[in-house]
């Protein structure tokens, strides 16, 4: 066992609105706190090298990559895990547009798109298509291809926006 994970260190972050506080190894990685401390499983450690983005949560209101994130970086942070953002409805509309055009099939990447989709429906009122598929290009997904969760997102912007959708 490396120093890394024989080290502890004492952490105090809020999760989903509540204020945690945690003795993890120093070497722990915020996924690893998520999934395994907590027992917050809806994102997913996926490749466990930031190439995927089934680990992407909201660190302060940005999304990061949970697995390249040491839980020491949380530190008096606010963390929002796709738990935390469907419990409070932050993305129900993006659920749905998810379903009414077929954006998703497996779902194991759904959560981390949805979190990432709900970062940037939050920074651009009503994103291009080219934009959100810049901003979505960290995100795989093996199943639907991208048109889908393209058309999704800018679904679920343009209601937010009060536009009309087909």
């Amino acid at each position: 066992m490396t120093d890394a994970f024989r080290n502890r260190i004492d952490l105090t972050f809020t999760v989903n609105g509540e204020q945690v506080e945690a003795t993890v190894p120093a070497g722990r990685h915020l996924i690893d706190v998520l999934r395994l401390d907590l027992g917050l499983t809806g994102s997913h450690a996926g490749c466990e090298h930031g190439v995927c983005g089934a680990c992407t949560v909201l660190v302060d209101g940005a999304p990061v990559r949970g697995c390249l994130t040491l839980a020491a970086q949380v530190q008096a942070a606010e963390v929002w895990t796709v738990e935390g953002l469907t419990d409070t409805g932050a993305v129900a509309d993006l659920q749905a547009a998810f379903v009414a055009r077929n954006a998703l099939q497996c779902g194991y990447c759904t959560p981390g798109m949805l979190v990432a989709a709900k970062a940037l429906v939050e920074r651009e009122t009503v994103p291009s298509r080219a934009e959100i598929r810049e901003h979505m290009s960290g995100n795989y997904c093996r199943c639907t291809g991208y048109e889908a969760i393209v058309d999704a997102i800018e679904t679920a912007a343009r209601a937010r926006a009060g536009e009309a959708t087909e």
